[in-house]
């Protein structure tokens, strides 16, 4: 260092870890520490409220952790981050599926994925992959009931058109063991199909047919951390499966994809991808492969929380998906249009799908930097903790016979399950925030026209059944619009008087509460008497009356405003905002109920809607 610098960084003398915890727990009080600083996440593990250098001493991977090298941690490029831009077409109508692709292809897109539901003659692949040039573009297929006639007919095009199969990249979003997770049903997830699907592919070195649906389990309420231990155990079973079926390691190792979900758990994603890479090296390794390849990722966002009502806010959350995408080092990435919850995606939704991803790489340089995260305290942790504890499953999975028996044995579905109804009582409760949804409504929003028949095309009964977090809010609020089509929106008046400051405040608590079931709310400037604001609740004709005011003050104006309230509008509900110690004198005054930051709003909401008749 020049003397400049060394006499800089000598006005900053080393800190220890015990001189920052002595002045933390100074700052605490007393509170627990644990309680108040420590993470502990739906993955199984903790987060600490801060990483030094020396959390990264016992990391046995960063050892050996060098970009473009195995275990691959660091992403298998050396000299920049470049991944491909994704865009999946749902239009099923094969030639109204090219024209989009076509578009798609020009404005930005390196990679389409078709649904390739329809296709099920030469004809018709004809038409999905006009004016296409399978030996630039990389063209993957999704939704095919019968993947081995699709690649008959993939292959047959192929040399119909005398394509070079050396050129050719692309892939087949094939899982047959997510498919017998989906519906349970098939023979024992029909592994055997691989070897033909090998023979059909062989010629075309660079296809990948089969593809890791992991995506699938985070759709169904999966942590990060089962996500990737399931998926780890399911690419294993295909790999077991081959090499025990005379495929050499080196035939079916360049052949599988992972198809891998991104959420809004910015760093958690970011680490998991890493972590993905790091389990994937170490399970291959034992196959003993003439050459190690690193783990093919595409990256798709998560549906599980993106929300049909205040739509825009998706728009946000893939933003940042994609960020977490990019600086995992995923190969491929696809973030999904803002309005694909609710209708099929238009030019408009699937070009800011495409335009995000193009700022990132022309605007914000995601694709220059290699691994931007390596050496941070915080994500090589993260990816430290994610991979220990998928690798537990993983191991869990295996010693119970593998997948197969694992999800015959109701092991997995009662495992994912059990921490979807986790996520859902967050979301109910709001310690998760689904913005739009369960805080801060657009309470004027009106989505019940716009509403389309979306999701998987299939026509089965899942077993394991895909999901949104949002769904249930969403439900009642669509219930509650149907309602006001006959009867109105139902009407909360905030009835304030007393301390200002507390009564606005409960007054946007009340709000946010009621506005997530889309009832109308009735804003006052606030009352100096029972007798003024009752002129206003009589005019109204609420269903529901929430005083608003301090704890201290309800008792000096609750009985006689509930009793005018019940005299004038006896079906009127009256309510406090908020949790006084005098509740049980409240109710002898004729409050009928109390609601704050501790009741489960999610439930608090269906059964004032079953109260009042919406279902």
């Amino acid at each position: 260092m020049s003397e400049k610098e060394e006499k800089l960084f000598s006005e900053f003398p080393a800190v220890t870890t015990e001189e920052w915890e002595a002045v933390i727990n100074k700052d605490l009080k007393g509170a627990d520490y644990d309680k108040k600083l420590i993470w502990k996440t739906g993955e199984g593990f903790t987060v600490k409220p801060y990483y030094r250098a020396e959390d990264l001493q016992n990391l046995d991977y960063l050892t050996r952790s060098v970009p473009s090298e195995v275990p691959f941690t660091r992403g298998g490029n050396a000299h920049s981050n470049q991944w491909d831009i994704v865009q999946e077409v749902k239009e099923k109508d094969a030639a109204k599926a090219n024209a989009i692709a076509l578009d798609a292809l020009m404005k930005g897109a390196n990679v389409i994925v078709f649904c390739s539901k329809n296709i099920t003659t030469a004809e018709d692949l004809a038409v999905l992959l006009k004016d296409i040039d399978l030996s630039i573009a990389t063209i993957s297929f999704s939704c095919s009931d019968d993947y081995l006639h699709l690649a008959k007919l993939y292959m047959q095009y192929i040399e119909s058109h005398h394509f070079d199969k050396v050129r050719i990249i692309g892939s087949f979003q094939w899982d047959p063991i997510v498919e017998f997770l989906k519906f349970k049903q098939g023979d024992q997830a029909m592994l055997s199909q691989l070897l033909e699907m090998h023979r059909l592919m062989e010629s075309v070195p660079h296809f990948k047919y089969l593809t890791v649906n992991a995506a699938f389990l985070n759709h169904c309420g999966a942590t990060i951390v089962q996500e990737l231990g399931y998926a780890l155990a399911i690419a294993n079973e295909y790999l077991a499966y081959a090499t025990d079926n005379h495929l050499s390691i080196d035939d079916i190792l360049p052949r599988i994809a992972f198809c891998m979900s991104i959420g809004s758990n910015y760093f958690m994603e970011i680490a998991k991808l890493r972590a993905a890479r790091l389990l994937w090296s170490t399970i291959v390794k034992e196959y003993h492969p003439k050459l190690m390849l690193k783990m093919n990722i595409f990256s798709k966002s998560s549906t599980w929380n993106k929300t049909i009502y205040d739509p825009y806010v998706n728009m946000l959350r893939t933003t940042t998906e994609g960020m977490s995408a990019a600086l995992g080092g995923a190969d491929q990435i696809a973030l999904t249009p803002f309005d694909a919850t609710y209708k099929q995606a238009d030019e408009f939704s699937s070009r800011i799908a495409r335009n995000t991803q193009i700022l990132l790489k022309e605007e914000s340089y995601f694709d220059k930097v290699v691994d931007p995260a390596a050496g941070s305290y915080y994500i090589e942790n993260l990816t430290d903790n994610i991979g220990e504890q998928a690798w537990n499953l993983f191991n869990e999975v295996e010693s119970s016979g593998g997948i197969t028996a694992y999800i015959n044995s109701g092991k997995l579905k009662e495992s994912i399950e059990a921490s979807c109804q986790q996520r859902d009582m967050e979301i109910a409760t709001r310690k998760k925030v689904f913005l739009g949804t369960n805080q801060y409504p657009n309470i004027k929003e009106e989505m019940l026209g716009q509403v389309e028949k979306t999701g998987c095309c299939c026509h089965k009964e899942y077993y394991l059944k895909p999901y949104r977090g949002a769904m249930p809010f969403e439900e009642l609020r669509l219930a509650t619009e149907r309602w006001a089509k006959e009867h109105g929106r139902p009407k909360v008046f905030l009835f304030k008087m007393g301390n200002v400051a507390m009564r606005q405040a409960r007054a946007g608590f009340v709000t946010n509460f009621f506005g997530c079931a889309g009832y109308e709310i009735v804003e006052t400037s606030g009352y100096q008497s029972v007798e003024e604001g009752m002129k206003d609740v009589i005019n109204a004709q609420p269903q529901l009356v929430v005083l608003c005011s301090s704890d201290e003050e309800y008792m000096s104006f609750a009985e006689q405003l509930v009793s005018e309230v019940k005299k004038n509008i006896p079906a009127a509900t009256c309510i406090v905002a908020g949790n006084p110690e005098q509740t049980e004198a409240l109710k002898a005054a004729g409050v009928d109920d109390f609601v704050h930051v501790r009741v489960n709003l999610l439930e608090t909401l269906r059964r004032y809607n079953q109260m009042l008749g919406i279902v």
